[in-house]
């Protein structure tokens, strides 16, 4: 079964492309991409067209990557000893499942999500590498080596906050989600408001793509922004009218929220519009 898309997420051609060679290659696909551009979405959206359970594994920096396998909890079984519960007897009572471990000993073929994998420390990647590999692992408490029934779909996301080691790129099918052109753009904005004037979207998509034009944000708006902006004009009852012919002068947009996420931004829109009201006056 080939990927491409759903009936609400659209795929670019080389992002269709991209998903179906790795599953055909059975490596993990690295995505990368500015934040908002619908990464981890892939892997739902993946999971939900070829029918298959998502797994997902969301990292954090204090994330180690033996949780993703299993631990085991010396601190529970030592005061069930204490307490002489019989349970202690068998050490398998205190191992606890990672998501590789579920991903591995799942009777189907899963999809596994291994979200924002650079927020980890740097030897996170590396410390997977033979189990990605090999599709198995050694339990060492019980002595067991657990291997993956069906090799599972595994989709890896990163925000580029750290570089991967080469070893872990090298194991990988790559593929960066460029930012939609305003052509996918409004695809996208179709499946999330398909009835929306064309009018509304026509002049939030200029405003959007001349803010994200704007040298010096720190952070510029992304796809789930411009969703977000698009609902609230929505639930406002805001004119496609009221964004044509907005005051330049002003120039921040109504709900402006929604777009810029930090005062820095929000005071670069402010000189922007002074410089705009000064030169008029000139």
């Amino acid at each position: 079964m080939k990927f491409t898309g759903t009936d609400s997420y659209v795929s670019t051609d080389d992002l269709s492309m991209a998903v179906n060679a790795a599953v055909t290659l059975q490596r993990p696909l690295l995505i990368k991409g500015e934040p908002g551009t619908g990464k981890t979405l892939l892997a739902e959206q993946v999971a939900e067209s070829m029918g298959k359970t998502l797994i997902q594994w969301h990292i954090k920096s204090t994330t180690k990557a033996q949780q993703g396998l299993y631990e085991y909890d010396a601190v529970s079984r030592l005061r069930d000893s204490q307490l002489g519960n019989e349970k202690v007897k068998d050490i398998s009572n205190y191992i606890r499942r990672g998501k590789l471990w579920e991903a591995f000993a799942a009777d189907e073929q899963v999809v596994l999500l291994i979200d924002e994998i650079d927020k980890a420390d740097i030897e996170f990647p590396n410390d997977l590498l033979v189990e990605l590999d090999r599709m198995e692992f050694f339990v060492y408490e019980t002595g067991e080596t657990i291997r993956a029934k069906h090799r599972p779909i595994i989709i890896i996301t990163s925000n580029n906050e750290k570089e991967l080691p080469d070893a872990f790129l090298r194991r990988c099918f790559f593929h960066f989600i460029t930012f939609p052109s305003r052509e996918t753009m409004q695809k996208i904005v179709a499946v999330h408001y398909p009835d929306i004037a064309k009018e509304l979207v026509a002049e939030a998509m200029e405003v959007f793509f001349e803010i994200r034009k704007i040298p010096g944000l720190k952070k510029k708006p992304s796809t789930s922004e411009l969703i977000d902006w698009l609902k609230l004009l929505l639930a406002d009852e805001i004119p496609g009218e009221i964004l044509k012919n907005r005051d330049a002068s002003k120039a921040i947009p109504p709900l402006y929220g929604a777009l810029l996420k930090n005062e820095q931004d929000v005071h670069l829109l402010e000189r922007l519009a002074f410089m705009h009201r000064r030169d008029g006056r000139n």
